[in-house]
């Protein structure tokens, strides 16, 4: 069986470290891989590391003497063409067919009969500008695929979207893409040309708390995280946010427009007052609301109400807490909306479940929620030494694994990217 053979193409990044991972990976998965690098790429990484990597000589030069012609013979070469990583000098020229190097000359030699793949570099002010964004939609338009950028620290020492999408996933996103039939890679995907003002996206972070006196309060563990870097990079993209984030979440949030909630009334009065007052489009529901709120308190024989008491005596021999049963906020949030045409994203968190637990869960919260999306994790999925954090993003007929909230969140911005471009999904008709 021949090896499946990978065109590299490096453009000069301080990325270019990162993808010399991608390379090893590759080459230790079995392919056959070529390494081209424009000049500024072997300022960040030299000739030697390269051909260690790869086990062949790196092209660079577009006019060295009996390969002048590289541009065309290498492009007919591969089964999949990556650039990795991809800068906004590359994606620009590219989007307006500038042929001026020989990655760029290259790019105009593509014929399209083959997979060619793009992961974003650089720092966020030049990933979210409009010419970059503008150019990333035309490259889709033609059928490149774009391997999302991820948020996170950037060599700059901001922090924001641009950073290049983490080795292992940009490997799978290769291998994957591989294994694909070629009738399916041949599919150019739907036009993409984002308009951020068509998008006004409500996100919700946090856990609520439902206070007992002014001390104590019933809570759970959620930091919030998932919902501000959700509405962060939401927000830096140039879509119109609002963020509703808990009381108790200590995470930093940059987003210009915030509000707060603390108890499960709270946010439910919230949500239905900016649902029901401004034509939102979407709702990315991430908070973990309470099942439950306090209903009164039984101290000594005694009956109150929450905060009637202004803190309870720690001499209390015992304490009794009635609780009564919320409604699903989830539930109700079309009902709430004045667009009738609001996409809702929800999300579902389960706790040590079996397969089998986790869709019924995930089908249970489509059903009676009529969510357009369900993000799905378990808590078996959280490692907090590690760092980790899987999800699974369900559709109406696809579930899409996601090894990180960066992943996660770069599924959620092209979904609502194609609603903002009014561009029909190309969704695979087999269900994971």
């Amino acid at each position: 069986m021949s090896k499946s053979k990978v065109l590299f193409i490096m453009t000069g990044s301080i990325a270019c470290y990162k993808a010399c991972h991608v390379i090893s990976r590759l080459v230790q998965a079995g392919c056959e891989v070529q390494v081209v690098a424009s000049p500024a790429a072997l300022q960040f990484v030299g000739n030697a590391t390269l051909e260690g990597l790869s086990g062949r000589p790196v092209v660079s030069d577009m006019y060295e003497r009996g390969n002048v012609m590289d541009h065309i013979h290498l492009m007919r070469w591969p089964d999949l063409i990556l650039v990795a990583p991809g800068t906004a000098s590359f994606i620009n020229k590219a989007a307006q067919g500038v042929g001026d190097d020989l990655i760029q000359t290259m790019f105009l030699a593509h014929d399209f009969t083959r997979p060619f793949l793009v992961a974003p570099a650089m720092n966020k002010s030049m990933y979210t500008h409009p010419v970059t964004q503008k150019s990333l939609a035309s490259l889709r338009e033609m059928g490149i695929e774009i391997l999302d950028s991820a948020s996170g620290i950037l060599a700059c020492g901001e922090e924001g979207w641009g950073r290049l999408l983490e080795p292992d996933l940009i490997l799978k996103a290769v291998l994957d893409t591989l294994k694909t039939p070629k009738a399916t890679q041949d599919a150019k995907p739907a036009a993409i040309t984002a308009n951020p003002s068509k998008v006004k996206v409500l996100v919700t972070a946090g856990g609520t708390m439902e206070p007992i006196d002014t001390v104590r309060a019933i809570t759970n563990f959620s930091s919030g995280k998932t919902g501000v870097v959700i509405a962060e990079s939401l927000s830096h993209m140039g879509f119109d946010v609002t963020l509703l984030q808990s009381h108790s979440s200590t995470v930093k949030a940059d987003v210009p427009r915030k509000d707060k909630f603390t108890t499960f009334k709270s946010l439910d009065e919230k949500m239905k007052k900016y649902l029901s007052e401004e034509d939102f489009t979407h709702v990315i529901h991430a908070a973990a609301v309470s099942d439950y709120s306090l209903e009164s308190v039984e101290v000594n024989g005694q009956t109150v109400k929450p905060l009637e008491i202004k803190k309870i005596s720690s001499d209390a021999p015992e304490m009794n807490l009635h609780l009564k049963k919320n409604h699903k906020i989830v539930d109700e949030l079309k009902n709430y909306s004045r667009n009738k045409d609001l996409k809702v994203i929800a999300f579902k968190l389960t706790s040590h479940a079996s397969p089998e637990a986790r869709l019924a869960a995930v089908e249970k919260l489509f059903k009676n929620s009529h969510a357009d999306f369900v993000v799905h994790n378990d808590l078996q999925d959280i490692d907090i030494v590690a760092r980790t954090h899987r999800f699974t993003l369900y559709s109406e007929n696809k579930a899409e694994p996601c090894d990180s909230l960066e992943q996660l969140t770069a599924n959620l911005i092209h979904a609502i990217s194609l609603y903002a471009g009014q561009a029909e999904v190309l969704i695979p008709k087999d269900t994971v």
